[in-house]
C-alpha cells in the first residue's frame, strides 16, 4: 500500500466506522437495540390494548347510560301519563261530588219551601178558624137571645142522649 492511499482521510474514516461497527457487533449492540425496540413495540402494544379495553368499557358504559336514560324518560313519561289520569279522575269525581251536593241541597231547599209553605197553610188555616170562631161567637152573641140559647141546649142534650143510646 502506498503512503497516498495511507493519508486519505476517507480511508481512516471507513476503516473506524468498520471497526466500531464489528465492536457494536461483537457486543451484542443489535441485539440491545432489537431487545429495547421488542420491549418498547410490547409496552407500546400494552398501552393500545389497554386503550382498547378502556374504549370498550367506556363504549359499555356509555350504552348503559343511554338504556338508563331511556328508562327513566320512560318512567318519567308514565309518571306524567298518571297524574294526568289521576288529575282527570279526580277532576270528574269532583264534578260527581259536586252535582250530588247541589242536588241535595235543591231537595233539602225544595223541602224546606214545602215544609214552610205547610206552615203557612196551617197557620193560615189556624188563623181563619180563629177568625171564623170569633165571627161565629159574636153573630151568635148577637143573634141569640137568652131563651133560643136554652131551647139550642135542651135540644143539644136531647140529641146527645140519643147518640148515646
Amino acid at each position: 500500500m502506498s503512503a497516498s492511499v495511507l493519508a486519505n482521510p476517507e480511508l481512516w474514516v471507513a476503516i473506524g466506522f468498520v471497526a466500531i461497527i464489528a465492536i457494536f457487533i461483537w457486543q451484542g449492540v443489535p441485539r440491545m437495540i432489537a431487545t429495547m425496540l421488542d420491549a418498547r413495540a410490547a409496552a407500546i402494544r400494552a398501552e393500545l390494548d389497554e386503550a382498547r379495553r378502556l374504549r370498550e368499557e367506556a363504549s359499555l358504559l356509555l350504552e348503559s347510560y343511554r338504556a338508563k336514560v331511556a328508562s327513566t324518560e320512560k318512567e318519567a313519561a308514565a309518571i306524567v301519563a298518571d297524574a294526568k289520569a289521576e288529575a282527570d279522575r279526580f277532576a270528574t269525581e269532583s264534578r260527581k261530588q259536586l252535582r250530588a251536593q247541589l242536588e241535595r241541597r235543591t231537595q233539602l231547599a225544595h223541602e224546606k219551601i214545602a215544609q214552610a209553605e205547610a206552615q203557612a197553610m196551617a197557620e193560615i188555616r189556624a188563623v181563619a178558624a180563629d177568625t171564623a170562631a170569633a165571627a161565629a161567637e159574636k153573630l151568635i152573641a148577637t143573634r141569640l137571645d137568652a131563651t133560643r140559647a136554652a131551647a139550642l141546649v135542651a135540644q143539644s142534650v136531647k140529641d146527645l142522649s140519643d147518640k148515646l143510646n
